[in-house]
């Protein structure tokens, strides 16, 4: 660890058998200089990519629709979440693995994809670094359905929205995901719908 401001640090696994559920237990330093135990557990997934897909000529967006399960025990009453196309790195640089993810979950094809930030999407319990990127997306691209890929049981449906729509399912709480959010946002900001 580089934080001169804490000592001791020891881990303890908790669960591996989906991702790595590991327990911290380490000394703190405190402004006053005094030094406090503390213990946090972290959720190790590794780290990810996301994309937002879009179509200037058409003003559109492809999003995705899959079941998922932590929301559905936290309030979403049929676990549905709409979303950018996203995926773990599993060992690959970030644009490959957005490539890839795009053709397996939309079916498109795409070369040219642009970085626009990373971030850390839940930094208190998860350690996984979101990269963000944008790319354009047009029919001639498309090779596929799309779904997923069948081992790793995703079931995803591919959406395509106008932009505005996009925006409007934010407002409605038709859209709640950080990283849909953010990439939507993002394209508003910078006009990337915008002839």
């Amino acid at each position: 660890m580089k934080n001169g401001k804490i000592k001791n640090i020891k881990k303890e696994v908790l669960s591996d058998n989906w991702y790595t559920l590991n327990k911290y237990v380490y000394e703190y330093q405190k402004e006053d200089d005094s030094w406090e135990t503390q213990e946090r557990e972290a959720y190790d997934r590794g780290n990810g990519a996301a994309i937002l897909l879009y179509n200037q000529k058409k003003g559109t967006v492809v999003l995705t629709r899959q079941f998922r399960m932590p929301t559905y025990v936290n309030g979403n009453s049929d676990g549905m979440m709409i979303e950018v196309c996203a995926g773990l790195l599993d060992g690959d640089n970030p644009e490959d693995c957005i490539r890839k993810e795009v053709e397996e979950e939309t079916g498109y094809q795409i070369e040219n994809v642009q970085k626009v930030f990373e971030s850390y999407m839940s930094p208190g319990s998860v350690t996984e670094i979101l990269h963000f990127f944008v790319g354009v997306y047009e029919e001639k691209m498309k090779i596929g359905d799309g779904g997923g890929a069948e081992d790793e049981t995703e079931n995803i449906e591919v959406l395509e929205y106008p932009f505005d729509v996009a925006m409007s399912m934010i407002a409605s709480g038709a859209i709640k995901d950080a990283k849909t959010i953010l990439l939507l946002q993002y394209a508003a900001v910078h006009k990337l719908l915008l002839p």
